[in-house]
């Protein structure tokens, strides 16, 4: 793939730190939505996400979304007051390494569809991430992360995306909702001049990547490694 290359990343405590996924994970609480049960599931300090019987996130492997919140936000941390749009709370991970990389005025939205992940994030699973959501930076919308791209121009210095889809569909291209050129036209729309838009991705898609350039992005492609799957994060600036 045209200009990836591999990152290591350091000094992230124990958000992503690897481990051997324990066999029995007991029920916390399951709730019905349009793409099966979600469910939160336990195995002694570890905690797991899943919807209709498909794993979505654990707190042993995490790497990828630390990677794509340290990419995303590192390269507009010195400004003074940083706005960043993040989609996607999951188990706080990516709000975490975000928040560590932020200066104490940057502002972060995060847009989540369901709204019990909030409520797993401020109670159960708090502790793995110091309690994430009680900093007076976050601000939490129950919504599906396109409305505030719509809904903004210039305004965002970072939009993080990390849902369990990435833009790995070839049927759906470039009418995804989600990865399709209409949204990232609104995305490169609603960011900032220099503001960058990071994706996580199971892997490296060149017609993503085409679809992000003809846009006007300049684009990265990253290969996070050291411990956990090693996906693609993808970085596209937009041009000053």
């Amino acid at each position: 793939m045209r200009g990836a290359r591999r990152v290591r990343l350091r000094g992230f405590r124990k958000l992503a730190s690897p481990g051997r996924m324990p066999r029995a994970f007991s029920l916390i609480e399951r709730v019905d939505t349009p793409e099966g049960p979600l469910e939160l599931r336990q195995s002694g300090e570890h905690f797991m996400i899943t919807v209709g019987a498909r794993v979505l996130m654990t707190s042993q492997l995490n790497r990828s979304e630390v990677a794509v919140a340290v990419l995303g936000c590192e390269p507009i941390a010195a400004r003074p007051t940083p706005r960043v749009l993040i989609g996607g709370l999951g188990l706080g991970f990516t709000l975490r390494a975000a928040l560590d990389v932020l200066p104490r005025k940057a502002r972060v939205d995060v847009a989540e569809l369901n709204s019990v992940v909030e409520r797993w994030c401020r109670g159960p699973v708090a502790v793995l991430t110091r309690d994430v959501l009680s900093d007076p930076r976050v601000h939490v919308s129950i919504t599906d992360v396109t409305k505030p791209i719509r809904a903004s121009i210039a305004k965002y210095d970072a939009i993080v995306i990390d849902l369990y889809v990435g833009p790995d569909d070839p049927k759906r291209g470039r009418i995804d909702p989600l990865y399709g050129t209409e949204i990232l036209e609104k995305t490169h729309a609603a960011l900032k001049a220099g503001g960058v838009y990071a994706v996580w991705s199971e892997e490296p898609n060149t017609r993503f990547e085409e679809r992000l350039r003809k846009i006007g992005f300049s684009v990265k492609l990253e290969r996070p490694r050291g411990g956990g799957p090693r996906h693609a994060v993808y970085l596209a600036t937009k041009r000053a």
